[in-house]
């Protein structure tokens, strides 16, 4: 091929399409609306939570911090890749730039791999709290929760800026159909006609430190946490413990097993469907769902929510 042909076939990258789910789907109008439905459901509880968080003194320590951080971070995770399926199932075109595939792979990276440390810091937070109660308020004061949050941030941009212009730079010379929902890098890099697999190989290493090094910190924190909750005299005080673990590791247990699947099991366990449903879980209903695991178990949440919920009540009949 030379040089003028090969030129023109990159250049004709500029558009992607989308070949999502919803395009496969028998009834797509109707999954649409269940979709629409989700995303709204989810900004709304992450929302409440977050103003619940910051309106209720009883709820601003670390724990909550965290917490209203992850609902921040649930929020933007899932504006990045619904609002632009569901946009696209309205006005029939699939069709994404090159530019903005790369913004959104840019985004969903930081956001996913800043929730990975973030979800570490949450079970350190938890063993300072149970395995060191009276060095908690030194620990974990307000100067230290910023410091951590800043760098989970800081970590998943630089997940972000490692993968997308690398990602973007490969010449797509074949078919530009994403058999995805969102511009994900292993399914992008499928589109390549040039050699990926030393790519593939770092993209793998990365992953792999981007996930296995937060999983060693909570596996660490929960063992310490084991210890110090089997030692307790008090059978309340082991009840307490590990009540305010179980909201954290069902959390855990839900992002990382999606997150394991999507970026470290071979090749030959991955199907485009298989990735799309996977992708789906941790893009679209874990957002919705740890809102809820978090305020369902949690007394204060609640006491905090009937509290708000009172204020308005009273609001009203004031007006009246």
């Amino acid at each position: 091929m030379n040089i003028n042909n090969w030129m023109s076939n990159y250049t004709g990258q500029s558009d992607f399409t989308l070949v999502g789910f919803l395009s496969q789907s028998k009834q797509p109008a109707l999954l649409a609306v269940v979709i629409f439905m989700v995303f709204l459901m989810a900004l709304s509880e992450n929302v409440l939570l977050i103003l619940l968080i910051h309106s209720d003194t009883r709820l601003h320590t670390p724990m909550y911090f965290f917490i209203s951080q992850l609902s921040l971070m649930d929020m933007m995770y899932i504006s990045v890749t619904v609002p632009k399926m569901l946009m696209d199932q309205v006005l029939g075109n699939h069709k994404i730039s090159a530019a903005a595939c790369g913004i959104q792979m840019f985004l969903y990276l930081t956001l996913g791999g800043s929730e990975c440390f973030l979800l570490a810091a949450m079970s350190y937070d938890r063993y300072v709290a149970i395995c060191h109660p009276l060095r908690y308020p030194v620990l974990m004061n307000h100067g230290m929760c910023l410091l951590l949050m800043s760098v989970c941030w800081f970590l998943g941009s630089l997940d972000g800026f490692m993968l997308t212009p690398v990602t973007m730079t490969f010449p797509f010379c074949g078919s530009h159909e994403i058999h995805h929902f969102f511009c994900e890098v292993p399914a992008v890099t499928k589109l390549s006609c040039s050699d990926t697999r030393l790519y593939d190989t770092f993209m793998y290493l990365c992953c792999v430190l981007m996930l296995l090094i937060p999983v060693a910190v909570i596996s660490s924190s929960y063992s310490f946490i084991l210890l110090t909750v089997i030692r307790m005299k008090s059978a309340e005080g082991r009840k307490k413990a590990l009540a305010t673990c179980s909201s954290h590791m069902t959390v855990v247990i839900l992002f990382y097993g999606a997150s394991f699947y999507t970026y470290m099991l071979p090749a030959s366990f991955h199907t485009p469907e298989k990735d799309m449903m996977v992708s789906v879980f941790y893009t679209i209903l874990t957002p919705l769902l740890n809102p809820l695991i978090y305020s369902l178990r949690n007394r204060n949440v609640t006491d905090a929510t009937k509290k708000l919920l009172g204020a308005k009540h009273l609001f009203q009949e004031t007006v009246k």
